[in-house]
Parts: structure tokens; sequence; C-alpha cells
């Protein structure tokens, strides 16, 4: 059945919810997180927390800056692992907020407060385990891996510090309590990390379903 919407409560919350125009110092307006391993020159694993991404069909663009170890070592090395953390693993995935692989720590992140770190896994507390498809390792403890291979890289002229990745995702893994039928993963057992205006939050109740949802 369509839903039917109180027209008058409609308008009576737009007249008591009156937009302002603001010129916020950052768009995070709520995304998932995800950790991105990359191959450094060495064949050692780096990891780079994201909060930009998105995926249509097996196509992903990820948001990277270009001072970063994740940009340098894609455009030597194209493959890649995209690991979802879920929201209990907030910590992990802060405790390398501030590290990065490059050496030496570019000025530009050296002015935030960046250090150098060499083996991240052990920074985070997670743990490395050999992808399938690709030469980086993947992280155990993220319930979701996607495994992929960059296709495609730009950097806007509007923002040259930002590059758009676009990748393929290869070989697709997911913890066994995720998965509900076969290729399917089951949403009330999926709880991403989603980082919202530089806060972690999990996600809310389920407020409905699209209709493509068991398609």
């Amino acid at each position: 059945m369509q839903q039917q919407y109180n027209t008058k409560q409609t308008t009576d919350w737009a007249q008591t919810n009156q937009h302002q125009a603001i010129n916020p110092s950052i768009l995070y307006y709520g995304t998932p997180v995800i950790i991105l391993s990359t191959l450094n020159n060495d064949g050692s694993t780096n990891l780079s927390p994201l909060s930009s991404s998105w995926a249509l069909g097996d196509c992903l663009v990820l948001g990277i800056g270009t001072q970063g170890k994740a940009y340098e070592n894609l455009c030597h090395h194209p493959e890649c692992v995209i690991n979802l953390p879920d929201s209990s693993m907030w910590p992990n995935v802060e405790a390398l907020g501030r590290t990065t692989g490059s050496s030496p720590v570019p000025e530009v992140k050296r002015n935030m407060g960046y250090t150098f770190c060499q083996d991240k896994f052990s920074v985070a507390g997670l743990t490395s385990e050999r992808s399938v498809q690709v030469a980086p390792d993947k992280i155990v403890e993220c319930p979701l891996q996607i495994e992929a291979v960059a296709q495609h890289m730009r950097t806007p002229e509007h923002t040259p510090f930002m590059a758009i990745v676009e990748v393929k995702a290869v070989k697709v893994h997911a913890h066994a309590h995720l998965i509900s039928d076969v290729n399917k993963i089951d949403p009330k057992q999926w709880h991403p990390l989603i980082y919202n205006f530089r806060h972690y939050y999990g996600l809310g109740e389920r407020q409905g379903e699209n209709f493509r949802a068991d398609k």
C-alpha cells in the first residue's frame, strides 16, 4: 500500500524548521568508514582510514588525499582491499587517525600532528590476512572485505589535494554471521561504522525497506 502523507503536517513542519545558509568547514554528512589496504614498495601493507566512498554495482569510488601513502601506493600498484569495520571498531580506526605511512611525513600532515608508522596493523590492534586475488593484505577483524583493482584516478581541478579513485571489486568476503542466504548480506546483522561530521556512530533503528530489498 502506498504511504499517505499529511500535507498539513508537512507544511507545519516546514514552517517551524526554517533553513539557514551556513559555511561548514566539513561536509562529512554521514558515510561509512572504510580502512583501505594498499601495497607498499617493500611488499608490506599500508592501512588508511577513509570516510569518502560509494558503490554502484561492482564499481566503487573512493576519495583519497594526494598527500597520503594510499594515493602514492595506488599510483604504483592499483590493487587494494576495502575493509569495512563494524561500529564497535571505532577505537581501532581512531588509532590509525594520526598515522601515516609516508616518510618523511609531508609538511601539511606534520603540521596537523601526523606521525610516521610502519606497522599500522600493530598500532591499531588489527590482524593481517592474505588476500585471494590482490597483493595487499585484508583485515581479519573487519566483517566485510572487498578486494579491488583501481581502474581510473583523477584529481579535480577545484580540489587538487584530493583524488577520485574508481575501483572494480574482484572478490568479496563476509563474516559467516552476516550471510542470510547465498550471496546476500543480512542487514539486521550488519552494523557499519558511520562517520558523522567527524564523530563515530552506528546505525539507528530500521525505518523501512526499498522495493528491491529482496531482489
